[in-house]
């Protein structure tokens, strides 16, 4: 009897588990799902800093027409720089590249003569400066420009554009009835004086560009901001600007997603705007 005890107590001992030795490891922790509220929060929060962006930093335009080839073709899609020009704010003034607008400079402003239009054109004249042109070449404060970014594509022989302001504007049905009146009051001598803040501007394409020659002055308050680069070209009618109707843009809609590949001018993608 002893014996068989000894055996029962054997196989007890032998179906009893072995200790492990390992440390057990902890369970990871499981983070806590984000609720619907939080989700919005975060979206609101995405939404408001863009519109922040998009409003108050940099905004998106298209080019819609020819006056400033070849340094923007219709179609180009550049950023523009809104904070540079803007009215400098006293708290954070100092950490902003704020500065005025300079000769030569390209904007993008509103234009004096069609409220709600956006316009691109060169900064020709600063306040104080005295402008005229002879036989198509410009003249500031009495010199002449070497202008290497100005485009003449047309034989014209346009009196009043070529030599502005000395050629009187009643004959050419481009100027606006407003600056035909007041352009009289800017002339002094052979030169239109610009008066303070105000910009005299035109388009690189000088024989098509309508500009200061034909509207008048751009008002300070006018500026927008100042294109940076071109994110993106795509080749675009010339008149594709003034069809506005629904059908017209679909269908330029849908152009653009056939021929996105081989219309879109990648070698101006990312290009500077100087």
């Amino acid at each position: 009897m002893a014996k068989k005890e000894q055996n029962s107590e054997n196989s007890v001992a032998v179906a009893r588990p072995k200790e492990s030795t390992e440390t057990a490891k902890p369970k990871e922790e499981e983070r806590p799902k984000e609720t619907t509220v939080e989700f919005l929060s975060s979206l609101a929060a995405v939404l408001v800093t863009g519109l922040f962006i998009i409003t108050f930093v940099v905004q998106a335009f298209e080019i819609p027409s020819s006056s400033m080839e070849s340094t923007l073709l219709i179609g180009d899609h550049v950023f523009v720089n809104r904070i540079q020009f803007a009215p400098k704010s006293s708290w954070i003034g100092p950490l902003l590249p704020y500065r005025d607008v300079h000769f030569r400079d390209i904007v993008v402003f509103l234009s004096p003569a069609e409220p709600g239009l956006y316009v691109v054109k060169r900064i020709i004249g600063l306040p104080g400066d005295r402008i005229h042109l002879r036989n198509g070449v410009v003249y500031r404060n009495g010199e002449a420009l070497d202008e290497p970014y100005v485009l003449h594509d047309r034989d014209t022989t346009d009196p009043y554009r070529n030599n502005f302001p000395a050629v009187p504007p009643t004959d050419d049905p481009n100027v606006y009835p407003n600056w035909m009146v007041d352009l009289q009051s800017y002339i002094h001598g052979d030169d239109i004086v610009v008066p303070p803040d105000h910009y005299f501007a035109m388009g690189d394409n000088r024989d098509v560009s309508l500009d200061s020659r034909y509207w008048g002055f751009i008002p300070k308050a006018n500026v927008i901001g100042r294109p940076m680069f071109i994110y993106w070209s795509f080749e675009t009618p010339d008149d594709q600007y003034r069809k506005t109707a629904w059908g017209d843009r679909i269908m330029f809609l849908g152009k653009v997603v056939l021929h996105f590949f081989d219309e879109t001018r990648w070698k101006r993608t990312l290009q500077f705007v100087k």
